[in-house]
């Protein structure tokens, strides 16, 4: 396979896709960002194409909010099997869709689309891939552990929350700065789940009294995305015995797991959510298991 690292444009979509159909071999998978040129996703799907002899690629395609809608409905007639949807695009594309997964509703976002008999179909990988990382982080199963979420209100935290709803964690506590939006979702969640769900304001005091009594720790705010970025929590809150998972996958530590670090705490960074997600859409797209060590090997390097 001669993988192609550059980025598309929606427009590409929109010519009936000769560009893709011309690349060897052709691209029928994709992500859509804004940006999109630095997703790691291509390397680690095209070596899981590669592993299992399809003749086919995955590319980057960098596609604006305001060309979601159009970037969407062409990939049918461009051949495409699906894409995966990163920044700003995962809560927009639910109304873009033909169908949805319960489960991608509840979490208000999709990051895969599937095209099936001419449809859009709308999933969420996020969630069971973030539940899939922590097993394998740290031997234990999500639905087990009292969970704080910093920033479980947001794009990437919704998601977070309604998997550990989806999970019944013991409780779920929500961290924002202003709390009035996680008491919102913690109301939507517990309409459809019976949930323990509680929300704080991200203050020190809040989520020192937080994590006495939690033993999950999730980062699902984007500080850390950044080198420069400061950590979501304040100093000297961590001890020994949590578990802390940063969402952000970057090439270093971020501030969170160096303060995991000093508190003798077992941490881990996003990405393992990423190797799992991208698992799980490829097993949407091709209904057979992803050759996972492949993809892992294919991230690493």
């Amino acid at each position: 396979m001669s993988q192609v690292s550059e980025v598309f444009a929606a427009e590409d979509l929109t010519k009936n896709g000769e560009i893709f159909r011309a690349l060897t071999p052709p691209a029928r998978l994709s992500v859509f960002g804004d940006p999109v040129a630095h997703s790691a996703s291509p390397p680690m799907h095209n070596a899981a194409l590669l592993e299992r002899g399809l003749p086919l690629q995955y590319v980057r395609v960098h596609v604006t909010p305001e060309e979601l809608h159009s970037a969407l409905r062409h990939l049918l007639q461009a051949g495409f099997l699906g894409t995966n949807l990163t920044i700003p695009h995962k809560q927009a594309a639910l109304s873009h869709m033909d169908e949805v997964s319960s489960e991608a509703r509840l979490m208000g976002a999709i990051n895969t689309v599937a095209l099936r008999d001419g449809k859009l179909h709308g999933f969420n990988t996020d969630g069971p891939g973030l539940s899939a990382a922590i097993h394998e982080k740290f031997g234990v199963s999500l639905g087990s552990q009292r969970v704080l979420i910093l920033g479980g209100a947001g794009g990437a935290g919704r998601a977070v929350t309604a998997q550990c709803a989806l999970e019944e964690c013991p409780s779920i506590i929500i961290a924002n700065r202003n709390p009035s939006k996680g008491e919102e979702l913690a109301n939507e969640i517990t309409k459809h789940l019976s949930a323990c769900i509680s929300s704080i304001q991200m203050t020190e005091e809040e989520l020192s009294k937080a994590l006495e009594n939690s033993d999950l720790l999730i980062n699902a705010t984007p500080l850390g995305m950044k080198g420069d970025d400061p950590s979501p929590l304040p100093n000297g809150l961590l001890k020994s015995h949590h578990l802390v998972y940063d969402t952000v996958y970057s090439g270093g530590q971020t501030a969170l797991l160096l303060q995991a670090q000093k508190a003798g705490a077992t941490s881990a960074n996003g990405l393992s959510m990423l190797l799992h997600q991208g698992a799980k859409s490829f097993e949407i797209w091709f209904n057979e298991p992803a050759p996972l060590e492949k993809m892992r090997k294919a991230l690493k390097s």
